[in-house]
């Protein structure tokens, strides 16, 4: 007792004297009360509440010849519909039948101004719209204003990515037909079977398909011309599961026990393997598997048109062979037809921008295959090529220049044009910012059509008559046009939003900001989100809120009427795009491979001290961090590696060690076979390197990151002796959203930057702590 009594009193002193020796600017902090904590948690939609017809992404139906978008004014929402010939507007079905129509199918009380989907379809004639409400398909009938519910299976959204292997089904019944109607194909016993038009034949195409080696039926794939079948043939591999207790289920007292399969880096994974059979001969084509003989992925099988062949996409385990290959269809002949390879790794996800998502590998076929459009980084940027479908053969470089596609709007196999939004081509200006261009098959003709300096969003009808361009910056509010593809015309303003009232009301747009990487070269961008009240003569402590993944760039480009919420605390919080991040160079994403730990920290110190070299006002001399998901580990490692720099974070949903994380993202950024760099990386081997203050947050049924690799974190701080906080959510999934999170943080940074003792809420009257 006696020296635990000592030792509180050696460490009183010394708080004693840290606050003697606290910077003044920290000790003439106002002192902050219970309602600035209500308005840093609500000011944001009392924002919202300021704008008028604001547009969101928009999106055409099926015919191409209208789209449609819902605008937001004063917080309420409708849906406006677009005749693009004619240009006229109106809403785009009676809100209020469907709401009260909705209201009664679900038991649920819809406001017509506020239903619960953003995009839905249109189907017969208009007169039907279906759309997703959580687990739940909906079609409601816009004569009769009826509506019915298709419920889906719950754990859809949950599963996709994780595992993906086709699973084996052995139901005769379920049948894929050919394209001349003769035959039915289905799997039984895990084997192929043919079964003829009028019932009385049925054909063992296989007998050696089983459990552990089965032929998939949703690989299923005819030939146009009906005279091949191919499929894949599946050797399962490792299921590893993650295991999850859900302590306090809202429908019953006991927990709630379940399980999900979710491969992890160095996992065995299922082998695919395509197989290949002549109808006519009832016979197997051998395929010879050299040239794809480690799969991670294999792409679905993809027949030419004339039936000569077919052709899939082979991403070799650990993303550093990217093959289109094309098996022909008479003898089974194997021939890789375009090679990417890379030292580090390929970026083949998907990039996405908004609701559209253009494959970093987009793949166009002109004339079934005689010629391809792929996109690669072969020469350092992400770009546009052209190659003989027939020879594989490369025929030009569609696109050039140190800058990168950003996707592929359309593209017109007549007019040999391209359509496609690219950043980083106009010098002086922001290098994220996404403009729309054309150019030739090629190369020639390039011709720019966004002139404003603005972050565009393009989306072409699915004729290719019309495009919309939503634009807007961090400090111009969004406005949507339409115009023709032919001459680029414009057709229409369709919608400006108004944000007088915001202004009006105080809201500052955050300040856009660059300085040099680590490279003395490099811009480095991020934007400053300034404190509620700013004031140029005074200084403010500093938060970083980061996300560092490489899968994209995470600095806001357009427009948003929300904030930060600490900034309503007396902080300035900042976002940046450090080097490792994506949408730069090859070069400028290499920096993450097999070194995630690096985050960008190099590149974000430096831009710092600029800021803070700049602007009086930026004050770094006690640095705050905080992020989820990859944004977690970050802050993490922020402490563990740069704690002469960053002194409090506030980790949520974190991988701490991509060991225990999913398998695509890890495997493609950390490499495979898994080595020691997983480890030179993992926050979890480094606990003990911990400096500064720090808060872990998990809800307990994350499905995105495995919670496991927050309590590990934490076992392992603990085993060190490190001290530090920690917040588990019942319940929660992935980022445990809420209030009651929202206030920890807010509370975790007023305490250990501002050094101020938050309220003593549970003696309070006040709903903050309340789920929202």
């Amino acid at each position: 007792m006696y020296k635990l009594g000592a030792f509180m009193l050696a460490l009183l002193g010394q708080q004693g004297l840290a606050a003697a020796q606290a910077p003044a600017d920290n000790i003439a902090k106002p002192l902050l009360v219970p309602s600035d904590y209500e308005r840093a948690l609500t000011i944001g939609a009392q924002y919202n509440q300021l704008t008028v017809n604001m547009p969101d992404v928009p999106f055409w139906l099926a015919e191409g010849e209208a789209f449609v978008y819902r605008r937001t004014t004063q917080g309420k929402h409708q849906f406006m519909q677009v005749d693009a010939a004619t240009g006229g507007k109106q809403p785009a079905f009676d809100h209020t039948r469907l709401a009260a129509a909705l209201a009664r199918a679900s038991l649920e009380n819809y406001k017509a101004d506020n239903l619960p989907f953003d995009r839905f379809e249109l189907a017969d004639d208009a007169r039907m719209i279906t759309f997703n409400i959580d687990n739940t398909r909906w079609t409601c009938d816009l004569v009769s204003y009826g509506c019915t519910a298709n419920a889906m299976h719950p754990d859809v959204h949950q599963q996709m990515g994780y595992d993906p292997t086709p699973p084996a089904e052995n139901d005769p019944e379920n049948t894929s037909i050919s394209p001349d109607g003769k035959w039915l194909a289905y799997t039984t016993k895990y084997n192929i079977f043919l079964r003829s038009e009028d019932g009385l034949q049925d054909i063992p195409l296989t007998w050696d398909g089983s459990e552990g080696n089965y032929y998939a039926f949703s690989t299923l794939r005819w030939s146009p011309d009906s005279r091949h079948l191919a499929a894949y043939r599946i050797r399962p591999g490792h299921k590893r599961q993650i295991h999850y207790i859900e302590s306090s289920p809202t429908d019953e007292l006991q927990p709630r026990y379940s399980t999900m399969t979710y491969p992890k880096p160095g996992d065995a994974l299922p082998l695919l393997q395509p197989v290949l059979f002549d109808i006519i001969m009832q016979s197997k084509i051998e395929i010879d598997n050299a040239s794809f003989p480690n799969p991670y992925h294999l792409s679905p099988i993809k027949w030419w048109k004339d039936g000569r062949g077919f052709t899939f996409e082979y991403n070799q385990r650990g993303h550093q062979l990217y093959r289109l290959v094309e098996v022909e269809a008479a003898a089974g002949k194997v021939r890789s037809l375009i090679d990417e390879r890379s030292i580090t790794f390929i970026d083949y996800q998907p990039l996405v921008m908004d609701q559209q998502k253009t494959g970093k590998f987009f793949r166009y076929d002109v004339e079934d295959g005689k010629e391809i459009i792929w996109a690669s980084e072969r020469d350092g940027y992400e770009h546009l090529y052209l190659f003989d479908g027939r020879t594989g053969e490369l025929k030009n470089q569609i696109t050039r220049g140190d800058w990168v596609v950003r996707a592929v709007y359309y593209v017109d196999p007549v007019k040999r044009q391209i359509w496609f939004g690219a950043s980083g081509r106009d010098k002086g200006e922001d290098p994220y910012f996404v403009h729309a261009y054309r150019v030739d098959f090629d190369g020639n003709g390039l011709t720019a059509l966004t002139p404003e300096p603005a972050n565009h969003h393009i989306e072409f009808s699915p004729n290719g008559r019309y495009y919309v361009d939503l634009w807007s910056r961090i400090d111009v509010p969004p406005r949507l046009a339409l115009y023709r593809a032919s001459d680029n015309a414009e057709l229409m303003q369709v919608e400006s939003a108004d944000i007088s009232e915001l202004i009006a009301s105080g809201w500052q747009p955050p300040l856009s900001f660059h300085a040099k990487g680590r490279d003395g070269e490099t811009d480095i961008w991020g934007v400053i989100h300034k404190p509620l009240n700013f004031d140029r003569n005074k200084r403010y402590p500093v938060v970083e809120n980061i996300y560092a993944g490489p899968t994209g760039s995470f600095v806001p480009k357009s427009f948003s009427a929300l904030v930060e919420p600490l900034t309503q605390m007396g902080f300035i919080v900042v976002q940046i795009d450090g080097m490792g991040t994506n949408n730069r160079s090859r070069a400028f994403h290499d920096i993450a491979w097999k070194n995630l730990k690096d985050a960008g920290f190099p590149d974000r110190i430096l831009w710092h001290k600029a800021a803070s070299a700049k602007y009086s006002w930026y004050d770094i001399s006690n640095v705050g961090i905080f992020g989820g998901s990859a944004g977690g580990q970050n802050a993490v490692s922020a402490l563990l590696f740069h704690s002469d720099f960053y002194k409090v974070a506030v980790a949520n949903s974190g991988c701490y060690d991509n060991r225990m994380d999913k398998i695509w993202w890890n495997e493609q950024w950390m490499g495979w076979p898994v080595g020691i760099e997983y480890s030179l990386s993992s926050a979890i081997d480094n606990a003990h390197r911990l400096q500064g203050k720090l808060m872990l947050v998990v809800g307990e049924m994350d499905r995105n990151v495995d919670p496991s690799s927050t309590f590990q974190m934490a076992d392992r701080l603990i085993k060190a002796g490190k001290y530090f906080d920690m917040l588990v959510v019942p319940s929660a999934d992935h980022g445990a959203p809420g209030n009651y999170s929202e206030l920890k943080l807010l509370d975790f940074f007023v305490r250990n930057i501002l050094g101020q003792i938050p309220p003593n809420w549970n003696a309070l009257p006040i709903e903050l702590l309340k789920p929202n």
